[in-house]
């Protein structure tokens, strides 16, 4: 079967339903490809007329919104534990040098980290566990949270689906182009995040290194 014919019969449902679920998953601190699985639906909602990219886009908006939620829950019970155990289950992004840069971008920026958080990768997955073990207020991260999910989940989709029927001819076939920046995108995002994580924790070491009333430049 040709894959433009295997497409077709893909049920809408259960593409709403993955890209919700994937979604919530990843902003209740799990870490999965959530946008590169929006953008993937936005391209074939471009490409199939039985997927409505509205449905799409508020399916992706309450996966964002409820999975930043329970995120917020567990991380105000769990408390710091919480993450040193993520940070043993999941080094690669709950280490210290992750955890001490995020929560230097949340003590700078506060609602805002949460709000800007949604649109970079290691930040998503970090912004509701996160806003918990710091006791950030409920009401100010439900604004953050519902305004951040529904700019960057209903945002994206109306972007990706807006470009895909402008180049309709070209993903007829399903291209794999828009997959592959897609992918491009999430490892840039990761990488300049690995960086910055890197040099907030050189920066810490310097100051817990630094002898007792020493100032650093």
């Amino acid at each position: 079967m040709h894959i433009q014919e295997w497409l077709e019969t893909v049920p809408a449902l259960s593409v709403y339903l993955l890209v919700g679920v994937v979604i919530g998953l990843e902003s209740l601190g799990i870490p999965l490809p959530g946008e590169i699985v929006l953008v993937s639906a936005a391209i074939l909602a471009a490409t199939q007329d039985h997927i409505n990219p509205v449905v799409l886009g508020a399916c992706a908006s309450a996966g964002a919104i409820i999975g930043d939620s329970i995120g917020y829950l567990i991380g105000r019970k769990g408390g710091k534990p919480l993450l040193n155990w993520a940070g043993r289950k999941f080094p690669k992004h709950f280490g210290p040098d992750q955890v001490a840069m995020a929560e230097s971008k949340f003590d700078k920026w506060g609602m805002w980290a949460v709000f800007f958080g949604r649109f970079v990768a290691l930040l998503r997955i970090f912004a509701g566990p996160l806003s918990g073990v710091l006791k950030m207020p409920y009401w100010k991260f439900l604004i953050a949270n519902v305004l951040g999910g529904i700019v960057w989940a209903g945002g994206t989709t109306a972007l990706i689906y807006s470009v895909g029927i402008v180049a309709e001819q070209w993903l007829k076939r399903f291209s794999w182009l828009g997959l592959v920046a897609a992918l491009l995108f999430g490892v840039a995002s990761f990488i300049i995040m690995k960086r910055r994580a890197a040099k907030a924790a050189a920066e810490r070491e310097v100051v817990e290194e630094a002898p007792v009333g020493a100032t650093v430049d």
